[in-house]
């Protein structure tokens, strides 16, 4: 056999309408007595919040709040929640929210006992071993948008805010002890929301199916995502309440952020830049750069873009992929442009030096450079 590969694969996951019934249960299997709750702005004040906090105040968990997330979490985010953890003396996180709230919280329980910078954990080679593993808290992650897929990653996403740069810590014990995965508490989202969360879920199965790696687990998983994907995010859009096509969703989320074990590309070597700079949704910023970056790759991917277009019922090979994306991204009231996301042309040398240095430009299946990233850019303003 002439390659080899190291594979994982994720946590267990409590999947259901009305599993969050449980949290407090989950907190018990993860031995959790006085957890942080940490969430994104605003969710605790919107009835999946509300509800969500009665479950652990009906069963007399001593818990505090940090809602203080940004859209794209920062060094200063972390260390405002770091210092609630140890002024709360915490044993844990309940990561509760969107992939920033889940990022952050992951975080958190990982850095309450570290020495060490957080940046000493940028993913890349055996960093993460420097970490020390007995002093990292215990996660129940619980997401309330089908889009990171955090819940099921041992990184989070961590925004630099001297260098403006956006980082992924990596460690296998950021990978939550307990999942709740409840289709209800993805209602109530603004439909831009679950567009952005839904594309994003769409794109990592995208570059992972397109990743020129060898992971066939994460290859087969990919290729089911972006099906769901197809069928579920218009019936969700169509109907906010088909808790059904909901829990599709959360299942592709989940599934795309297992496939990205395979690796990632160029739309997330170039949305990364954006988003630190920007502060942009992440997932709506890969939706605008899927199309040019799409084409961009045709050269080495046209074979493999084909054998997804069978499988998800669409004629045409490649170009009939591309002319379907066109389309559902248009039908979801995806952005055409980044300029309409507030992206100028003013810092784009800037963005591409950044962009082709970001990690996951080494796993775009055709090298991307500063010059193929700023023309890409270009293209998409």
């Amino acid at each position: 056999m002439s390659f080899s590969a190291d594979w994982s694969y994720p946590t267990a996951i409590r999947f259901g309408a009305g599993r969050i019934r449980e949290l407090a249960d989950a907190c018990k299997q993860a031995r959790i007595a006085r957890p942080l709750f940490v969430t994104n702005r605003g969710l605790t004040d919107l009835e999946i919040g509300k509800r969500t906090l009665a479950v652990l105040d009906a069963a007399g968990l001593d818990y505090a709040i940090c809602a203080e997330v940004e859209t794209n979490p920062s060094d200063a985010n972390l260390d405002a929640g770091l210092r609630a953890y140890w002024d709360g003396d915490h044993d844990g996180v309940i990561a509760f929210g969107g992939g920033s709230g889940l990022d952050l919280g992951k975080l958190i329980a990982f850095m309450s006992g570290q020495i060490l910078s957080v940046w000493d954990f940028v993913e890349g080679g055996e960093r993460w071993k420097r970490a020390d593993d007995d002093t990292i808290a215990p996660i129940v992650a619980v997401p309330t948008a089908a889009g990171t897929g955090a819940e099921v990653t041992r990184v989070g996403a961590l925004t630099d805010s001297y260098s403006q740069v956006k980082r992924n810590i990596s460690h296998p014990k950021l990978m939550p002890t307990v999942v709740i995965s409840d289709p209800e508490l993805t209602t109530g989202l603004p439909l831009a929301i679950t567009v952005g969360t839904g594309m994003d879920a769409f794109s990592h199965c995208l570059e992972a199916f397109c990743a020129p790696y060898y992971h066939p687990m994460s290859h087969g998983i990919a290729l089911e995502g972006m099906k769901l994907i197809k069928q579920n995010l218009p019936r969700v859009l169509a109907d906010p309440e088909d808790i059904d096509a909901r829990g599709q969703m959360m299942s592709a989320a989940a599934m795309g952020a297992v496939s990205l074990q395979k690796g990632l590309g160029a739309i997330h070597a170039l949305s990364h830049p954006i988003n630190a700079v920007y502060n942009t949704h992440h997932g709506m910023t890969n939706a605008v750069l899927m199309h040019a970056v799409l084409a961009f790759n045709r050269p080495v991917i046209a074979s493999r873009i084909e054998t997804a277009a069978a499988y998800l019922g669409i004629a045409g090979g490649f170009d009939g992929f591309a002319a379907f994306l066109e389309k559902f991204t248009s039908d979801l009231g995806v952005p055409k442009t980044l300029g309409k996301l507030g992206v100028g042309a003013d810092r784009l040398d800037e963005l591409a030096a950044m962009a082709a240095e970001d990690p996951m430009a080494a796993g775009n299946p055709r090298p991307l450079g500063k010059d193929d990233a700023r023309a890409l850019y270009e293209t998409c303003l």
